[in-house]
């Protein structure tokens, strides 16, 4: 038994030695671990991972290597988006849609998303919410079927009986029914943690929960709690049990409190925070993930006529526009900040346009790619694989034209993705 291990170890280390490797030559090399930007370096990949990381252009005597020459581009590790719906994008006929549409129909229009969303240089993305199709699409990914980002994906969201994920708000009475934990209806205790069993089920990496109103769902009030902290407890309890974290989409300050004190790990957009719930976050180790870019395209698009149903447009003005404002103050107060967009409320590959809107409302521009790289691998418990690139990690690396710190907005033209040590765009 000892040899045959002794042999294999030994058939692995020569593989590793003789296997084609991958020389990254970068004028820049951004180390998010120490905040510092370095010159003239060499990353070398072999299969997935990064084995080498040396100062200076080292060249390779091996034919079989390829050396890439990116010493005019600014390398970094793959980004990380912790708010996506890789399912959708917003556009006037999505709510007929709901409809209209097969799960095959959806499952054609994700892979489209997923391939763009990788190209725009986000390799690890947390999908939150969709219709379980964002499972199949994860696995299709993760088996090399399809091209797109890493997905931890929390399937369906939860919401309360005409809460912001009731996925039949808008529907006729006879349409409408009476849906519960298994369609991710909560309205109890034991609802909670049946909720959350059926995510786990159904294959679910984390759990998704509305704590208050939405701006985009066919309902009236867009930040009002729609959950006790009872209910809340029960739904992070049990994901806990199961290995999960738990995301909080929350608008109004109220849903926001119970959410914290509830458990959750994350508080999405959280327009209407007040100060004493800063203060809350910062005690309980919560993060903000701000989507200012979904809030200023959401506020963007209601002022088209038609382009949503008339009882959203008065949420979406109000709501859109105060988000970049809360993320300055939350973050000026000290809260823990994780990179997410939103994407899909607004077009798939415009997701670095949030770097932009960071840095406008006071965050540093190597804080904010630390927000989309070791933040987000921190909550994902992947900071041992993603964040930084560094011996031993997946190479999962990117690379933008200019320096992040000089032109921030050259985060919104990436041009050049690795993810896993495959290229995919150069």
């Amino acid at each position: 038994m000892k040899k045959s291990i002794t042999f294999i170890l030994t058939l692995l280390m020569f593989l590793s030695i003789y296997a084609q490797k991958t020389y990254l030559h970068c004028g820049k090399l951004m180390d998010t671990k120490s905040g510092k930007i370095l010159t003239e370096m060499t990353v070398v990949v072999a299969g997935n991972k990064i084995i080498n990381v040396k100062k200076g252009y080292i060249s390779t005597k091996n034919t079989k290597d390829r050396i890439i020459d990116l010493k005019q581009k600014t390398v970094m590790p793959g980004l990380i988006d912790m708010h996506v719906h890789i399912e959708m994008q917003m556009s006037p006929s999505n709510y007929i849609e709901v409809y209209t549409l097969n799960e095959a129909d959806i499952a054609f229009n994700s892979v489209k998303y997923a391939e763009v969303t990788l190209l725009a240089g986000f390799t690890t993305v947390r999908d939150l919410g969709g219709t379980g199709v964002n499972i199949s699409l994860r696995n299709a990914i993760n088996k090399g079927k399809i091209i797109g980002p890493r997905i931890f994906s929390s399937e369906k969201s939860l919401g309360t009986t005409g809460g912001h994920a009731d996925p039949t708000n808008g529907s006729s009475r006879k349409l409408m029914g009476d849906p519960g934990p298994k369609e991710g209806v909560v309205n109890s205790v034991e609802d909670g943690r049946k909720a959350v069993r059926q995510r786990y089920k159904n294959g679910a990496d984390l759990i998704k929960i509305t704590s208050t109103g939405g701006v985009l769902s066919v309902a009236k009030n867009g930040q009002n709690p729609q959950f006790t902290i009872e209910e809340i407890k029960s739904i992070t309890t049990t994901a806990k049990d199961y290995g999960m974290h738990v995301a909080a989409h929350a608008h109004g300050d109220e849903g926001m409190r119970r959410a914290i004190l509830g458990g959750v790990k994350t508080i999405e957009h959280g327009t209407l925070m007040s100060e004493k719930t800063m203060e809350l976050m910062i005690k309980h180790n919560v993060y903000l993930v701000p989507t200012i870019t979904a809030g200023k395209e959401v506020s963007d698009k209601a002022k088209i006529k038609g382009f949503y149903p008339e009882i959203i447009v008065p949420k979406a003005l109000e709501i859109g526009p105060k988000i970049q404002s809360t993320f300055a103050k939350a973050y000026k107060k000290g809260v823990g900040i994780a990179f997410g967009t939103d994407a899909g409320v607004y077009d798939h590959g415009k997701n670095g346009k949030e770097f932009g809107y960071m840095v406008e409302a006071g965050m540093p521009v190597m804080e904010a790619i630390q927000s989309a790289t070791i933040t987000g691998a921190k909550i994902l418990k992947m900071n041992a694989e993603i964040g930084t690139i560094e011996v031993g990690k997946l190479a999962d690396i990117i690379a933008v034209d200019d320096d992040p710190t000089k032109n921030i907005h050259t985060m919104e033209n990436v041009t050049f993705v690795m993810k896993n040590g495959v290229i995919y765009k150069q």
